[in-house]
């Protein structure tokens, strides 16, 4: 398996990090920016070239009151969507349909609601011990930005401290703010990553995700039984195969 380039930090030399390994994905085959060349979205990119903690003040895109404010018009949207596509959102099964449908577009979404900070400004200890932490197969869900149909799957994350360890619930709390959004799993993986990164500045971060992409077993080519693997190794998980090898070793058995 590739590997995502290792992104620096607290260094004024700052590399451009690369894309993760992906396997039966939208994009085959490695996706490399050339230099000078675009940036991605700025949640996948300025988050991993930015100061730490710097980036958790501006993760939060939308309130509850925003919530409040636009429930109106996305039910409306969903009764033009019904329209459009032939039904009568008239009718007594489709009466409450778009407010419902627009209700749980924003429950799958919620992860534009929260902050890092808010989930892991008291879970961070301070702790003398420099041995591999991983917490594996936390459920994930998704969706995809492109169709708008869900991603779900598994995550694994390991780290090896320095000096600083996180609240174990928290790792599945990161993968869930960053989850419930729109979302391609190539910059999920890389944001689980960097956040980690940031909170703690451990000696090294690597995450991957195993999913299931209704986009291609839904329609497309209608693969039922294909899964999409991606992977983000930052530090020494990215330099030493060693130390690689033994997180690869220990999420699989």
């Amino acid at each position: 398996m590739e590997h995502s380039k290792q992104t620096q930090f607290g260094s004024s030399d700052k590399k451009d990090a690369g894309t993760s390994s992906v396997v039966n994905g939208h994009c085959d085959g490695m996706v490399k920016r050339p230099a000078g060349g675009p940036s991605q979205p700025p949640a996948a990119e300025s988050g991993s070239q930015r100061p730490v903690m710097e980036s958790w003040r501006e993760d939060r895109t939308r309130s509850v009151e925003d919530n409040e404010i636009s429930l109106p018009s996305l039910a409306a949207a969903y009764t033009t969507i019904l329209r459009g596509l032939g039904d009568d959102p008239q009718r007594q099964g489709l009466l409450k349909t778009p407010w419902r449908a627009a209700t749980a577009m924003q429950f799958f979404t919620k992860g534009y609601q929260e902050k890092l900070i808010d989930v892991l400004n008291d879970a961070i200890f301070d702790e003398d011990h420099d041995e591999m932490v991983i917490v594996k197969d936390i459920d994930m869900f998704s969706m995809c930005e492109h169709h708008l149909v869900p991603i779900f799957g598994r995550v694994h994350i390991g780290y090896l401290p320095n000096k600083r360890v996180l609240g174990l619930s928290k790792l599945a709390r990161i993968v869930e703010i960053y989850s419930r959004r729109l979302q391609v799993q190539e910059r999920l993986t890389k944001q689980i990553a960097v956040a980690i990164t940031e909170a703690l500045q451990p000696t090294g971060v690597g995450v991957v995700i195993e999913a299931t992409h209704m986009c291609m077993v839904m329609r497309g080519v209608q693969k039922m039984n294909s899964k999409t693997i991606t992977s983000t190794m930052l530090g020494v998980f990215r330099e030493d195969p060693k130390t690689r090898d033994e997180f690869l070793t220990l999420i699989r058995s």
